[in-house]
């Protein structure tokens, strides 16, 4: 009987195994994004400097980006720390989305559009009274990659504004 019980977990995980080899990959066009990356901020004042390291997790069915950024004082105000998690993963349908939680208590749902290769756009929820957000992320050519948050007032859900810039470099690439 044990033997018959081996055999077949043996069965049941080469099955599994090659259930998950055939499913669709929905997160594969993210790749690009895996890795640490270096930020710098735009060059104005206040910008700040960070790092975001994303992962995948949970036998590849998520992406983790976990990143902080610190911001200097600037006009008469003290600096601080910025952290956050996005997990980002694909539902039922092979819809991408992410989740995104920070240290200051936001939590923001997002579609994710992939418009071109090595290319994600991060889209809100519009909801009737708060803004709604976008977030960027394009590898450029030279192996560098930039970034754009965007916010749009409530009322207004595609009037987005850009609201911080940055350019990041894989860690340890000195190409900063």
């Amino acid at each position: 009987m044990r033997h018959i019980v081996i055999a077949f977990l043996m069965v049941l995980s080469l099955a599994s195994s090659s259930v998950v080899a055939t499913e669709p990959a929905p997160l594969e066009s993210l790749a690009f994004l895996l890795g640490e990356w270096e930020s710098t901020g735009s060059g104005q004042p206040g910008s700040g400097t960070g790092t975001a390291v994303f992962s995948r997790g949970l036998q590849d069915r998520v992406i983790l980006r976990k990143s902080y950024a610190d911001y200097p004082p600037a006009g008469g105000k003290p600096g601080y720390r910025h952290d956050d998690l996005m997990v980002i993963h694909a539902d039922a349908g092979g819809a991408v989305r992410a989740d995104y939680y920070d240290s200051e208590g936001h939590v923001i749902r997002y579609t994710v559009e992939l418009p071109a290769a090595n290319q994600a756009v991060f889209l809100g929820e519009a909801t009737a009274n708060a803004p709604r957000f976008r977030l960027t992320y394009k590898l450029e050519g030279d192996g560098s990659m930039t970034g754009e948050f965007a916010m749009a007032p409530p009322g207004s859900s595609d009037d987005f504004k850009p609201y911080l810039h940055w350019t990041s470099h894989k860690a340890g690439d000195g190409a900063k």
